[in-house]
């Protein structure tokens, strides 16, 4: 695993003393489709500012990104298969390894949606391996598996093929279309946290989502609303 720091991190908000230790949980979402380079350059200058773990960015963006935020300790992440998953296992191979090749250290891969829906766990399976094995030991791998679109065997089933698969964290969602569930990050961190993270995203905005998002086991929170919540914690103080 490429990042054990986060899968071991003590999930318990009393551990988070300052808005250091917060930002170490935050991977910076701007994945909308009208998003600007102006925009993603306050992204990065943001990211620097309050150090966070990662920022996300479409692939167009990687190498601007790596570029900005060398020397920041920030990772550059983008996507493949964004947002519906439903892209062949040879088409997410190709944009990850593109991602990575951009200078992108992280890869978060929506998995086949509607594969799981269907059964065809041997096609999930695919998928994610194939990723992972394209993947240098380098480069962080999530797996956005869409949680609160599956039954809870699914999520149960989905999670340990990411795990088994090789991946460093199983992911809740996309953002785009529910938001994440204390339930459903718990259900994960239960299934699958001896061996890999847990990353709860999707319509994370407040401290209080945050904070119980981590002590039901999330090491890594994805949400646009990261300097909103670090102000959060300074003004609580």
């Amino acid at each position: 695993m490429s990042v054990p720091d986060d899968k071991d991190r003590d999930n318990s908000p009393s551990r988070i003393k300052n808005e250091i230790d917060l930002a170490g949980y935050i991977d910076a979402a701007l994945l909308k489709t009208e998003t600007t380079t102006e925009q993603i350059e306050k992204l990065c200058q943001e990211a620097a500012r309050y150090h966070y773990k990662a920022i996300f960015i479409n692939p167009a963006y990687v190498r601007l990104c790596r570029g900005l935020l060398e020397g920041t300790g920030v990772r550059v992440g983008s996507v493949a298969g964004f947002p519906l998953g439903a892209t062949t296992t040879e088409v997410k191979i190709y944009e990850a390894q593109e991602n990575e090749n951009h200078g992108a250290e992280e890869i978060d891969m929506v998995a086949n949606i509607g594969a799981i829906k269907s059964g065809d766990f041997g096609l999930v399976e695919r998928d994610i391996a194939g990723v992972r094995k394209a993947l240098s030991h380098n480069a962080t791998f999530k797996v956005i598996i869409e949680t609160t679109l599956l039954t809870r065997v699914e999520k149960i089933t989905t999670a340990k093929i990411v795990a088994d698969c090789g991946a460093d964290f199983v992911k809740t969602s996309t953002g785009m279309f529910a938001q994440a569930s204390v339930e459903d990050v718990a259900l994960l961190f239960e299934t699958v946290g001896h061996k890999i993270g847990v990353k709860a995203s999707g319509g994370i905005r407040t401290l209080q989502q945050m904070l119980a998002m981590i002590e039901a086991g999330a090491s890594r929170i994805g949400t646009s609303a990261g300097a909103h919540i670090i102000e959060e914690l300074k003004n609580r103080r």
